[in-house]
């Protein structure tokens, strides 16, 4: 008896691999972008994890932080300050103080989602530094005896990658006397990053919503499927 063995021949193999391919080419962005964007919320959050802590330390150590400046008398003083004694507490891997020029930060205009600039993310009278896991950290502290807030910049991507894009690898957190919030502490509000005048709405979504779905939605919120409007109630997601 002849014993026949079946197997693809040449053209089959060459048809189905070229089906996979076209497959993976228009699998395969979507995937690396939701898994880019994963990996930003995580950071995001990670981040603000770790200035809660470092907060929630300096002042077990120091005392309130509206005492911190009592012998501050100005805008950089309270910065440098609100820095030294925050970042006491975090891993850093390096200090710029207040130089915007020595590598901590990308000196240039931020920009935002929606086209066009918002100015630099430091100024001389900030506190810069590097975080240890390459982040870019901003302290700014010229309120900190106005009204009793420090408001924090972070790049997540460090200062020579990334877009340099608030919403997408910049976010803001703020801190007074009773606790770090996201943003402008503006609690779960109707305003929602790229579809709003303020421009401190994009880290309270990521940290409360999980995504950065609004960078997929359109001026009027609407997301890619056409129908979706995202709110801060039904629709939190473009999926």
């Amino acid at each position: 008896m002849i014993k026949r063995e079946l197997a693809f021949t040449l053209a089959e193999t060459l048809i189905v691999m070229g089906i996979i391919g076209v497959v993976a080419a228009l699998t395969l962005p979507n995937l690396n972008s939701s898994t880019g964007e994963k990996e930003k919320v995580a950071k995001v959050k990670k981040i603000y994890s770790n200035i809660e802590d470092a907060y929630g330390r300096a002042i077990a150590v120091y005392g309130p932080m509206q005492e911190w400046f009592n012998s501050d008398t100005n805008e950089l003083m309270y910065s440098k300050r609100a820095g030294e004694r925050i970042t006491e507490f975090m891993k850093i891997s390096k200090s710029c103080a207040n130089n915007t020029t020595a590598g901590c930060v990308t000196n240039a205009d931020m920009k935002t989602i929606v086209g066009g600039t918002s100015g630099k993310l430091a100024k001389s009278n900030m506190y810069t530094y590097i975080l240890a896991d390459g982040t870019s950290f901003i302290v700014d502290g010229k309120n900190a005896k106005i009204n009793n807030t420090i408001i924090f910049a972070v790049d997540i991507d460090g200062p020579s990658k990334g877009k340099f894009t608030h919403g997408y690898d910049v976010f803001f957190f703020s801190a007074n006397s009773t606790g770090v919030f996201p943003d402008d502490n503006v609690r779960i509000a109707p305003h929602i990053c790229r579809v709003t005048t303020s421009a401190s709405v994009c880290t309270i979504w990521v940290i409360y919503n999980n995504n950065m779905d609004y960078l997929k939605i359109d001026n009027s919120g609407k997301c890619p499927n056409g129908t979706t409007i995202l709110n801060w109630t039904t629709n939190t997601t473009c999926k």
